[in-house]
């Protein structure tokens, strides 16, 4: 069994949202603002038999009682609400050109390319409208409604026509689909006349155009295997050398920010992974000072740690303590700095005992602490024991010595022995 084809667009059936309800009374103004709208307008009053109804109608459709509307050759349908909870079918009807008008319509089209435009800009020439009688006279449409009025036309026939007149004065070819043919096809049968007129001027058949059959172009087909990657540098490089210049940025910043964005992308090009990746600004901060050795010993890195510290919100002296600790452990070193926790039981409750047997002095414990009058280990979520030291009971802990797995290393580390 074949599938079904998918079905292609229909030129010949447009459906339009639902109009806003017109701002201001309902029976002041004009309807329509395009010479062709208005025209629309007349032909449907030229032949009312009831003025009252036309005022309800105009009301109807100021206040946005008719849904939306599908535009076909020859009809034109809605919903439009009325007194009652359920609205009305209500269609305009008109009659539809013949092959004959068509031919005299598009040829007159494709002889004026000024109509051409107009037609593209949303404007309707009033020599091309007259070629073909486009537009309707008084007594050319039909109006039918499902409700029980037989007046000609009803409440809900005139409220549809007035909408349908602000459809026209938004796009033209809305008039051209009701007199029986779309927008797409009228726009390609005039490029073909034009092309076939530009050939004959010049004395030559007009070349066959080039066509592919859908089901060719969609068909699935075997892409070619891509190339295989260059590979990636031995090292990130250098970045150039960014001149000093008045009013500009700092060159030793432009430097320092273009040498970590060089090596941030080596690194992910050459592992997969962002080091950078879930780090907060302040943690980038931290990391971008750590990479910049000399601290405090030249001038611009005491520039960076004064921009730095800034761009944080946070002081130098902070920057510093907090380069310290990512010089220790990373990341994680720098969360012992910053955070205090509660381990659970097992390696902190044997620290203290282990300490005491290696002979070191007595530490108090405050949740992952143990200090000393200037000496004090750290337990880390990682598992490492953090040293750090301070002048002698003025609890001002700098991270100090290598992380370790035993307290007994660590603290024997960060006393030098």
């Amino acid at each position: 069994m074949t599938a079904p084809r998918a079905s292609r667009h229909d030129d010949r059936r447009r459906t339009f949202p639902a109009l806003p309800p017109r701002p201001g009374p309902d029976d002041t103004g004009s309807v329509a603002t395009s010479w062709w709208g208005n025209a629309w307008v007349e032909s449907m009053e030229g032949s009312a038999l009831d003025p009252a109804r036309l005022r309800r109608g105009r009301a109807y459709a100021g206040r946005g009682h008719v849904d939306a509307i599908t535009v076909t050759p020859g009809r034109v349908m809605a919903y439009v609400h009325g007194s009652r909870p359920r609205p009305y079918r209500t269609e305009i009807r008109l009659r539809t050109l013949g092959d004959d008008g068509w031919e005299d319509l598009l040829d007159a089209a494709a002889a004026r390319p000024d109509h051409i435009a107009a037609l593209l800009d949303k404007n309707m020439p009033h020599a091309l409208a007259a070629t073909a009688d486009l537009l309707p006279t008084a007594g050319d449409l039909t109006p039918d409604c499902s409700c029980p009025d037989d007046g000609l036309p009803c409440k809900h026939a005139a409220a549809l026509c007035y909408q349908t007149a602000r459809l026209l004065d938004q796009d033209p070819f809305v008039l051209f689909l009701m007199r029986g043919r779309g927008e797409h096809e009228i726009l390609a049968d005039l490029t073909r006349r034009n092309a076939t007129r530009s050939a004959a001027e010049r004395g030559t058949a007009p070349p066959p155009m080039p066509t592919v059959d859908a089901a060719t172009a969609l068909a699935p087909r075997a892409l070619p295997a891509l190339p295989p990657p260059f590979p990636p540098p031995p090292d990130p490089g250098r970045p150039p050398v960014y001149p000093h210049t008045p009013g500009a940025p700092d060159p030793l910043a432009l430097d320092l920010l273009a040498t970590e964005a060089a090596v941030r992308a080596h690194t992910f090009l050459t592992t997969g992974i962002d080091p950078v990746d879930g780090l907060t600004p302040w943690q980038d901060a931290v990391r971008l000072a750590a990479a910049h050795p000399g601290s405090g010993l030249t001038a611009s890195t005491r520039a960076l740690y004064r921009d730095l510290a800034a761009g944080t919100g946070q002081g130098p002296t902070d920057l510093a303590r907090a380069v310290a600790a990512w010089r220790q452990g990373g990341l994680a070193g720098l969360t012992v700095l910053e955070q205090a926790w509660d381990p659970p039981a097992g390696p902190f409750d044997r620290a203290r005992p282990a300490l005491i047997a290696a002979d070191f002095p007595h530490l108090r414990p405050w949740r992952n602490r143990l200090s000393g009058p200037s000496l004090q280990l750290r337990f880390g979520r990682d598992g490492l024991w953090y040293g750090y030291e301070s002048d002698r009971d003025r609890e001002d802990w700098w991270p100090r010595g290598t992380p370790d797995t035993d307290p007994v290393g660590a603290l024997t580390a960060l006393l030098g022995r």
